[in-house]
């Protein structure tokens, strides 16, 4: 071990033995002598100019009197900061409580400073934070969904296979999804069938209780974690609503078609217009008063099966009613080794306050009544002219009391409960709602215990001619925001922004976390077909976020936005199942300033991407629609839900749709789509002139290795047999297709080993002139710059083709004994002829070719002349 020491120590000297001089003495000293010698080296140099000199030079022509400050500074005491400018007398209490009074406020504001700085800072990062999560899901999602390891890891990968997969010029907008988990599949499916119902029902011109039906769905998925959630806002959205579980059956609908209720659409007007007016207000008392009537139903579940595990202490009875089980309830929650809670008041032998205030908590407001006309001697003695006041608060309809009555109620609350220490929570909660005392203090001890406690106090106190209502509420919400709610229960901000009618934000919420992104697209199909959605216009529409949030505007949400973002994970596989969705879209189409019109061009622009996008075949002629061996016309699955996309006729139909969705798949390379959707908007010249295309780009790949090809010839000659028969597109594109096909027919032919007929197709087709005559060969090359592009494109093709076909004739009479000399000698001649007059026609046209073709073109013709 010491010689390896030794050996690195030597080592280590000859690191910089190089570098050493014979004339330098070496330094032995440790750090702190080095740094004592070099201070002593520096105060031995003389003084000179400092750049502090130069600045006090400068500060000095500003009135700057730098040297001063600086000796102020330094005679600084910092002892006496917090000490009072003037000296104290020790008798002196009024000086000593406003010097503390002072310094009170300085730290107060200071603090208040620091803490809003840091809340600054804070509100910062997590909105840099989430931006940069949006932005990084957003990337990931267009590049195929992929997780941050898979994407840091294969970067090069995933954009290599979505340049191979995408032509066109939008590559992400057109993009789709990652692949889908077995149980995402059937939660998507499950939701689907809501979907397709409800779309039927529109065609039908009837209504559908979508929210009813996406709750059955939810329940038959009890065992995703996120269904429970779903079914909670369902049902706040039914008591917002007022949806019916079920409508009429189908079969007698024409008997109450008129007077059958309509959702669609039902509240747009009241919730996207003017927000001062009175149907505004009355809408949001109702999204208020069926947020709370939700939270009733909830609780009263919650007590139903509370009482039911905990029966023994319950002791429930042969009594069913409802007053009873709240008298088991009270018992189970307040009552502990034989007594009752301190702070409950027993009043007629039982908790009546509590029992009170939890019978209107669990919407049994006249079972409460009917309790309080029963008790009326005992509260009475207690509490004077309550059960009047009780009475008229319950029998109200909007649960509110004239002035007069809240006045009393507020001055018997000051002077008898606000202070008393022994005042039952119950009965100060229960005064606190009837005359809607002190809105700004939101909570009551032991009453507002929970979330769900609180948030319905808040709804039943909100009176929206006062201390601004629901909207004054959700400011509050909004203030304490998602990490206050989601502390305490997972998942409950949506639904606390749904009760206070923040719909856009509520599906945001939803949005945000993957597991429940298929609950947030259909709850926003659901809240925009009763018209509770709003739609932000295009020029503020994000492509980071769904919701678009504006200083001057109500928050808005992009349906489109949000709809593509969920189908496009399935749109190549189920494009029907995608249409149903797009057609969602369009239920925002009556939104004012314009905001419709976008909104149905941006149905109509999914419509054209998933056509598309789909895959061709015979779903995707279901899907377009298409042409039966006939002739006769089908309509595909887009035409049937024309009415859904507000096309109003057939001419529109074919511009928006067809015909845009056709120049589409002709940028995304996809000629076979484009020529059917040209045939069946009836743009024939254009079906034509895309066939020409094809065929003279396809012409000179090889058959084998061309399956597109395949299919555009196979395209070609059913449209071109069809366009014979009915005389349609007749001109130079029909022409031009019919002779590349011809070409086509005369490659294969001498692919086969049949240059014969190869050569007969080419003389049919008379694009080359093989008589011999000058003039006609000079006059058509002339006219050969008004043929068609593709058939001027593929001259190097046709031209070598002809000539090959003649060279392997001349080579089989030549070496044939089956033939006469003089058959021989004259079929050679006229060979020799029509080779000839090829190469004059090709030295014509010679420099519309590159030199090998007409170089290949001569010696073949050498060789025939032989």
């Amino acid at each position: 071990m010491s010689s390896d020491l030794s050996s690195l120590l030597n080592s280590s000297r000859a690191l910089n033995a190089h570098l050493s001089k014979p004339d330098l003495p070496t330094v032995n000293l440790s750090l702190d002598q080095i740094e004592a010698q070099s201070r002593r080296l520096v105060s031995r140099q003389p003084a000179a100019a400092t750049d502090a000199d130069r600045a006090n030079y400068l500060l000095a022509q500003a009135h700057v009197d730098a040297p001063a400050l600086a000796s102020s500074i330094a005679h600084l005491n910092t002892s006496t900061t917090f000490s009072p400018l003037q000296p104290l007398q020790d008798t002196d209490v009024a000086g000593y409580l406003r010097h503390a009074h002072e310094q009170n406020l300085i730290s107060t504001i200071e603090e208040g400073r620091r803490e809003t700085q840091e809340a600054f800072y804070n509100l910062l990062e997590e909105r840099s934070r989430k931006d940069w999560e949006a932005k990084k899901r957003r990337v990931f999602e267009e590049l195929g969904g992929r997780s941050l390891a898979v994407a840091t890891a294969g970067d090069g990968k995933a954009l290599a296979e979505m340049k191979k997969t995408f032509h066109s010029r939008a590559n992400l907008a057109a993009s789709t999804g990652p692949s889908l988990t077995l149980q995402m599949q059937s939660k998507m499916m499950a939701y689907d069938r809501t979907i397709c119902e409800l779309n039927a029902a529109r065609l039908r011109g009837m209504s559908c209780p979508i929210i009813h039906l996406l709750m059955q769905a939810a329940a038959n998925l009890s065992q995703d974690p996120s269904s429970t959630q779903m079914m909670l806002n369902c049902q706040i959205l039914v008591k917002i609503t007022g949806e019916p579980p079920a409508l009429p059956p189908v079969e007698h609908a024409g008997a109450h078609i008129l007077n059958a209720p309509l959702f669609e659409r039902k509240y747009a007007r009241a919730y996207l217009g003017d927000p001062e007016s009175r149907e505004a207000a009355s809408l949001r008392a109702q999204i208020a008063k069926g947020g709370r009537e939700a939270l009733e139903d909830q609780f009263w579940d919650i007590i139903e099966r509370g009482i039911q595990a905990r029966a023994v202490e319950a002791r429930l009875g042969g009594d069913p009613s409802v007053a009873n089980k709240i008298r088991a309830f009270l018992g189970v929650k307040y009552y502990k080794n034989g007594q009752w809670e301190d702070h409950i008041e027993i009043v007629a032998g039982q908790p009546l306050w509590a029992k009170l205030f939890y019978l209107v908590r669990t919407g049994h407001a006249q079972e409460a009544l009917d309790e309080t006309l029963r008790c009326q001697a005992a509260i009475e003695h207690r509490e004077p002219s309550f059960v009047s006041h009780f009475r008229s608060w319950i029998e109200s309809l909007d649960r509110r009391l004239s002035k007069s009555h809240r006045d009393y109620l507020q001055s018997v609350y000051n002077a008898h409960m606000l202070h008393a220490a022994t005042t039952d929570p119950f009965k100060l909660a229960l005064y606190k709602l009837m005359g809607r005392l002190e809105p700004s203090r939101r909570s009551v001890p032991h009453v507002t215990a929970t979330t769900e406690d609180w948030l319905w106090f808040q709804l039943a106190m909100v009176d929206e001619e006062e201390e601004g209502g629901l909207r004054g509420l959700t400011e509050v919400l909004l203030s304490y925001g998602e990490h206050h709610f989601e502390a305490a229960k997972k998942g409950v901000w949506a639904s606390v922004l749904l009760m206070c009618g923040q719909f856009e934000r509520a599906v945001a919420a939803l949005w945000e976390h993957p597991e429940t992104e298929v609950e947030a697209v259909h709850l926003a199909i659901a809240l925009a077909y009763h018209g509770l959605l709003r739609v932000p216009p295009r020029a503020e529409t994000s492509d980071l976020s769904p919701l678009t949030i504006s200083p001057v505007h109500p928050p808005a949400l992009s349906l489109s936005t949000l709809t593509w973002r969920y189908v496009r994970q399935f749109v190549k596989m189920d494009a029907k199942e995608a249409l149903q969705y797009v057609y969602c879209v369009c239920l925002a189409a009556d939104q004012g300033n314009g905001v419709g019109n976008e909104t149905l061009e941006s149905a109509w622009e999914l419509v054209r991407r998933i056509i598309v996008l789909a895959h061709s075949g015979p779903a995707w002629d279901e899907l377009v629609g298409g042409f039966r061996p006939d002739g006769t016309k089908f309509n595909g699955i887009v035409e049937q839900g024309a009415p859904l996309l507000h096309l109003q006729n057939v001419t529109q139909y074919n511009n928006q749709i067809l015909i845009r969705a056709a120049r589409e798949c002709e940028e995304n390379d996809r000629i076979p789509e484009a020529i059917k959707l040209y045939n069946l908007a009836g743009d024939y010249a254009t079906v034509i002139a895309c066939l020409a295309q094809a065929l003279g780009n396809t012409l000179s790949l090889p058959m084998a290795e061309n399956e597109k090809g395949k299919i555009v010839e196979k395209t070609a000659i059913e449209i071109l047999k069809h366009y014979e028969r009915m005389n349609r597109a007749v001109g130079k594109e029909r022409e031009a297709a019919v002779r590349l096909l011809r070409v086509r027919e005369a490659i294969n032919a001498k692919n086969a080993g049949r240059p014969d007929v190869a050569l007969d197709i080419m003389e049919s087709t008379d694009l080359i002139p093989l008589d011999g005559d000058v003039a006609k060969i000079t006059r058509r090359a002339e006219e050969f710059k008004d043929l068609h592009d593709a058939l001027q494109r593929n001259l190097q093709i046709y031209l070598p083709l002809t000539m090959d076909c003649l060279a392997a004739l001349h080579q089989s009479i030549k070496t044939s004994s089956a033939i006469t000399e003089a058959t021989r000698q004259m079929s050679l001649t006229t060979l020799r002829k029509k080779s000839r007059s090829l190469m004059v026609f090709a030295g014509i046209l010679k420099y519309r070719m590159s030199p090998d073709v007409y170089s290949y073109l001569a010696r073949l013709d050498v060789e025939i002349s032989l």
